[in-house]
């Protein structure tokens, strides 16, 4: 045997993901208090359910994105490779409150800020800043010129990524350079045949022509797709433990001679923890919820995905193109820290705001000033709401540690 093949023999089959998948969410939610709040959308929501009628802002209907944390937040690109910072996660979509994407986005903030050993006066300034970003979004009186927020360092060396990354390199992080195959491993783990069936049906189903349209770009009624390898992802942090799998195409015979392999990403949809307004008109199906999700509020994306069925399962398939990046913000820096809660804030505030017309941006706008006693400062239940949400998380992450340390296999 191989050393190689050895290696592949090693690592877990499909009946053993679940275990270590669960393991190792725990361990990734144990290294700070920041990545706790990431794979711990539930508890913001439970923690939002727990608060009376009233106490804060009732947004109007807009898709939101229900899971706005800094991780879900980078560069996209659309079809033709225009890169922009957008939300690039909308597994939590729904149409519901905007508030909730402000809030959860201001958690994250403030405890990367923790995370990165920067003191509370820090934080209270970006909370000021984090409300003033976002109200940017709707004030109608401002003109777009002064609609603007500095870059952060942290966005600016995410985009320079994005438009700088060759395919060289993308190869290198996802794909085996001497031939089209995905290398397993730590990041790659091996299908079973049912799995592998699965998803060359998938590319062979009535779903290939729409994703053929979402790839190219072109309308072909026979497309020629062609699956070069396939191997499960282990990726993410509240979504392991869900089906994943990135998958090598071959579309219209352009691989190797025009280009590299076309990299595919299907992921499981599942239901949302976030809470959906009442009688709104939302799919059923949680892929395509996802898909209408993405389409209002990161259109850049939107355009790249379909919803389709795998096996039964209901999945979002779309390209992973070089751009597509993540904000890496573990480490802050106390003038960066505050240009990102404005620069971000800003971000969502016009994901948002795109949906609403004027009359319902004013009103949002005047609803969210509420109870503010001096203009460039968040408004008081803003402030409060975070800083309860960073007790209660801290309290939790502090209890998951501990569980974490306890089950742990002594060495």
């Amino acid at each position: 045997m191989t050393r190689k093949s050895a290696k592949i023999k090693a690592l877990p089959g499909p009946d053993e993901r679940q275990p270590l998948l669960t393991a190792r969410r725990r361990q990734k939610m144990a290294r700070s208090a920041h990545a706790y709040v990431r794979g711990s959308a539930s508890r913001f929501y439970a923690w939002l359910d727990s608060q009376p009628r009233g106490r804060l802002p009732e947004g109007p209907a807009v898709w939101i994105g229900g899971d706005c944390h800094l991780g879900n937040l980078g560069p996209v690109a659309d079809a033709t490779g225009n890169v922009a910072i957008q939300i690039r996660d909308l597994d939590q979509s729904v149409i519901g409150n905007p508030l909730h994407d402000l809030l959860r986005l201001g958690l994250s903030l403030a405890t990367a800020a923790r995370s990165s050993d920067l003191p509370g006066v820090i934080i209270s300034s970006m909370i000021d800043a984090l409300a003033d970003g976002y109200e940017q979004a709707f004030d109608d009186s401002r003109s777009d010129a002064t609609k603007k927020a500095q870059r952060p360092d942290v966005a600016k060396i995410a985009m320079d990524e994005a438009l700088h990354r060759s395919w060289h390199r993308m190869d290198r992080q996802t794909i085996d350079n001497s031939r089209p195959a995905i290398p397993l491993g730590k990041r790659f783990w091996p299908l079973s045949d049912a799995e592998r069936v699965a998803i060359h049906a998938l590319f062979e189903s009535e779903s290939a022509p729409r994703i053929h349209a979402a790839l190219t770009g072109r309308t072909n009624a026979a497309p020629k797709i062609e699956v070069l390898d396939a191997a499960y992802w282990v990726k993410g942090c509240s979504s392991l433990g869900r089906r994943r799998y990135a998958v090598l195409l071959n579309v219209d015979d352009t691989c190797p001679s025009d280009g590299p392999p076309y990299l595919v990403d299907i992921k499981q949809a599942a239901a949302a923890a976030a809470p959906q307004r009442d009688g709104a008109s939302i799919p059923r199906d949680n892929a395509k919820r996802v898909l209408e999700g993405a389409r209002h509020l990161t259109p850049m994306l939107g355009e790249r995905m379909i919803a389709a069925r795998l096996d039964g399962c209901t999945v979002v398939v779309r390209e992973l193109m070089r751009q597509d990046l993540k904000l890496e913000s573990e480490r802050l820096s106390e003038d960066d820290a505050v240009k990102a809660a404005h620069f971000l804030a800003l971000v969502v505030g016009r994901a948002h705001a795109r949906q609403m017309d004027t009359g319902t941006r004013a009103a949002w706008l005047a609803e969210l000033g509420k109870g503010r006693e001096e203009s460039r400062t968040a408004p008081p239940w803003l402030w409060r709401s975070i800083v309860e949400l960073m007790a209660v998380h801290e309290v939790d992450y502090l209890g998951h540690c501990r569980g974490f340390a306890h089950d742990r296999p002594s060495r």
